[in-house]
Formats: structure tokens, sequence, C-alpha cells
């Protein structure tokens, strides 16, 4: 679409745009690129449908890595450790149950930030 050089070139939409929506070819009081009714839906379907689908990554991102820190410092591979072998004050201090409670607790907090995000999604058509 290429501008018209006739235009008047104020912050004012010329009175063919404005109005309340319902000349043909426009969406929700914009006008579809294409003149076509229902033009500019498929973009917001597709927003729509990519928002919705980063909202169920983070619920999945969040609760998956929630529930792994909620259950791997309980687990043999938390105290066999080979990377904190040759580090046995950090070793000690991640054996202590204070510090197995704290990745705990933040495990519980990443499945409640998902879970809260899903409760609070909303569609806003």
């Amino acid at each position: 679409m290429t501008p018209d050089p006739k235009l008047e070139i104020s912050g004012e939409l010329p009175a063919q745009f404005q109005g309340n929506g319902s000349r043909e070819g426009s969406v929700n009081g914009e006008i579809a690129p294409s003149g076509r009714k229902g033009a500019g839906r498929r973009t917001s379907t597709a927003r729509l449908w990519l928002r919705r689908l980063g909202v169920l990554l983070f619920v999945f991102l969040c609760a998956t890595l929630g529930v792994m820190l909620m259950i791997v410092p309980w687990r043999p591979e938390w105290t066999e450790n080979r990377l904190l072998l040759p580090y046995p004050t950090i070793r000690d201090l991640a054996l202590t149950g204070f510090v197995r409670g704290v990745v705990t607790g933040l495990g519980l907090l990443n499945v409640w930030m998902g879970f809260w995000e899903a409760i609070q999604y909303r569609e806003d058509l």
C-alpha cells in the first residue's frame, strides 16, 4: 500500500478513516490492509494463538522446573554429586536440611507461579 501524496500531513485521520468501525473492511475500528472484511482478524487470531502457546510453554516450564527442584534435593544424585567432591565445605552445606528445604521451597514457588499464570490468563477479544 502506498501513501497518497494528496493527503494532509497532520495528526488526525482523514474523515473516511474515522468512525465507529462500521466501514466494510475494518476490524475493531482499524482498516484491514487488503480492504477485505475480516482480513485483520487473521493477525489477531495468530497473535491469540501465539499468546496461548507462550502461556502454555511458560506453565509447562515452571511446573517442570518446580517439580525437579522439589524432588532432586532429596535424591541420591544430590548427595553423590561429583561436582561437589573436590569442595567438602560446599558439599556439607548442600547436604544440610536447610539448603534442601530452600531449594524445595523454590520449586514450590515455581509451580505456584506457573499455575497462577494459567489461572489468571484471560483472552481479550
